[in-house]
């Protein structure tokens, strides 16, 4: 069975953004950047909810579009206008954890969960996230989306990796434990 990893840049009070979706404070330079970037090459597959996918608007990801190269990307919404149908891009509208269940089932390397915070507390809800990759920025914003949304479920962690870098960010790997 396929892993899912929702791998994340979070403040150090856990917000994925601020409470309109800005990332301003999170830091967009440094040596962090190069290892994150090669992290791409782990995932075949790429999912994310409407919000984080319209987020790469600013940064002229067109609709349709890949954020991400060589990943097939599955928008999760009921909401986001249709756009022709392609390989590499497709909106879900189905229900996400019964979507992400059979899609862990297929052959494939791990599967990333960009984002959002409404979603992946749905599937934490699930018990379908398998691993945690958070990228700690130093900044802290005192409120913003939290990486679980509204989740309260209560889950164990069990450490694996860490990493430090010159820029101050920190890379804290964890198995999910349900």
């Amino acid at each position: 069975m396929r892993k899912l990893i929702y791998h994340v840049a979070i403040t150090l009070d856990y917000f994925i953004a601020h409470e309109d979706g800005s990332i301003g404070g999170f830091l967009e330079e440094g040596d962090h950047i190069p290892d994150f970037i090669a992290s791409w090459k782990n995932y075949d597959t790429v999912l994310m909810g409407k919000q984080t996918y319209e987020f790469g608007y600013e940064f002229g990801i067109q609709p349709g579009k890949p954020a991400y190269p060589g990943m097939k990307h599955y928008i999760f919404s009921k909401t986001i206008p249709a756009f022709e149908a392609n390989e590499w891009v497709e909106i879900v509208r189905e229900d996400a954890p019964a979507f992400v269940r059979r899609l862990k089932e297929e052959n494939g390397k791990p599967i990333w969960l960009c984002g959002g915070g409404n979603f992946a507390g749905a599937l934490l809800e699930a018990e379908l996230i398998d691993e945690l990759i958070l990228k700690v920025n130093p900044v802290r914003f005192g409120s913003g989306i939290p990486m679980f949304g509204k989740s309260k479920k209560q889950v164990n962690l069990t450490f694996l990796a860490e990493k430090f870098y010159e820029s101050g960010v920190f890379l804290l790997t964890y198995k999910v434990e349900y």
